[in-house]
């Protein structure tokens, strides 16, 4: 099966998968909450990769409150 452009149904659900990973993962993770997780999720999204590559590295941003 085949759609837009020749790519295969496989292929943009693998791909749509690999993009949506990051945003997975900042979800499940404990290192942040609320209003700091939600800005990690939107710079994900306009800006892909390397946002969650600067989540692994600067992750969170301020002070934790016990």
């Amino acid at each position: 099966m085949t759609t837009i452009l020749g790519l295969s149904l496989t292929a943009l659900l693998i791909t749509g998968f690999i993009w949506f990973l990051p945003i997975l993962l900042i979800l499940r993770s404990g290192k942040t909450s609320g209003a700091e997780k939600l800005f990690w999720i939107l710079a994900v999204v306009f800006v892909s990769w390397f946002a969650w590559i600067l989540y692994l590295l600067l992750a969170p941003l301020g002070e934790q409150k016990e």
